[in-house]
């Protein structure tokens, strides 16, 4: 699973061309780190389809601010460049996240 950061959002993320799903998480965030490995299980099965992307936000501050993420765990689904939807709280199951890859592609 590729992390992403203010360098190389737009290239992995807005122009990618298939649609994305990106894990903002946090190194302090304890469902984040949780959640994780079912996370980067869930990006492998799904790679054909979909990327699933993770951005850590400690280092990202911009572009939390940016797409307005206000909690953690947060997973901001995007096709042809833009927010199609998003998913974010502590009680999010991996049900939930796999819910929202499968919608994108």
């Amino acid at each position: 699973m590729m992390d992403v950061n203010k360098g190389n959002f737009n290239q992995e993320v807005l122009e990618a061309d298939k649609p994305v799903v990106v894990d903002f998480w946090g190194p302090s965030c304890v469902p984040c780190k949780q959640l994780m490995p079912d996370v980067e299980e869930l990006s492998e099965i799904y790679q054909d389809r979909v990327k699933v992307v993770k951005l850590n936000t400690a280092e990202n501050r911009r572009l939390c601010i940016d797409y307005r993420v206000m909690g953690l765990p947060a997973f901001l689904a995007f096709k042809d460049g833009k927010e199609v939807n998003r998913i974010s709280g502590g009680d999010l199951t991996i049900e939930n996240i796999e819910e929202l890859i499968l919608e994108q592609g």
